[in-house]
């Protein structure tokens, strides 16, 4: 049967992305990978990543806060003084023979949320009190509010779930686990790989983790990332 995964926030480590996908024994052809956005920016290979998602049959791919940047960027040719210093130079650094029109197309098209059943897949979070047809482009590219909470919960209690859904998968806010965690409905998915942590996967029915090395590990010689936006 075809499985479904989740990845967090690649931010250009294609090298880790590989591994997920091999770990996983992921199947390009049936099996269904929703990404939480910010494939860009951070390690070298934002192309390349790129160029590896777009093999894949059954894709979902969430707008990510870096990946907005990153499309101004292709569209415009303008470069935010904020988005270069925050890992733009190196996805610029990637298209060395310029931007194909795929990947723009790839990015333009992402979506800004995605409801599968009465789960919920969006790159930052969600205002559990507003229908989500309702909320806004920031919210779901930025808004840490709903992962601040639930990490809060993590550590200290349990309570009732904190939105209407059965669950709510977020990337964008690191964890300090190599793994996701799961907290209140929440799931919290972005283990660092966009600068000294993981890259993880998982299936959203067996709840089975796919984890690559440290990703600093996975690119010797290149300088550390400082933590992002």
């Amino acid at each position: 049967m075809a499985r479904t995964f989740v990845i967090g926030d690649i931010h250009g480590a294609y090298r880790a992305l590989r591994q997920c996908l091999a770990k996983s024994k992921f199947d390009y052809s049936t099996d269904h990978l929703i990404c939480l956005g910010d494939v860009a920016d951070g390690w070298p290979e934002t192309n390349q990543s790129i160029e590896e998602l777009l093999k894949i049959k059954n894709l979902t791919y969430i707008l990510g806060n870096h990946d907005w940047w990153a499309l101004q960027w292709m569209e415009t040719g303008e470069i935010e003084d904020v988005w270069y210093a925050q890992g733009g130079k190196a996805t610029i650094d990637s298209y060395t023979d310029g931007v194909p029109p795929a990947h723009v197309n790839f990015l333009s098209t992402a979506l800004h949320y995605h409801k599968l059943d009465n789960r919920v897949f969006v790159h930052a979070g969600i205002d559990p009190d507003t229908p989500l047809e309702q909320q806004d482009k920031r919210t779901f590219l930025w808004d840490r509010t709903l992962a601040t909470n639930a990490l809060d919960l993590y550590v200290h209690e349990h309570v009732q779930k904190l939105t209407p859904f059965d669950e709510v998968y977020l990337g964008h806010t690191p964890i300090p686990w190599p793994h996701p965690v799961y907290s209140n409905g929440v799931w919290l998915v972005d283990t660092g790989a966009g600068w000294a942590g993981v890259l993880s996967m998982m299936d959203i029915e067996t709840k089975e983790f796919f984890v690559s090395d440290p990703v600093p590990d996975l690119y010797p010689g290149v300088e550390g990332r400082k933590r992002f936006r």
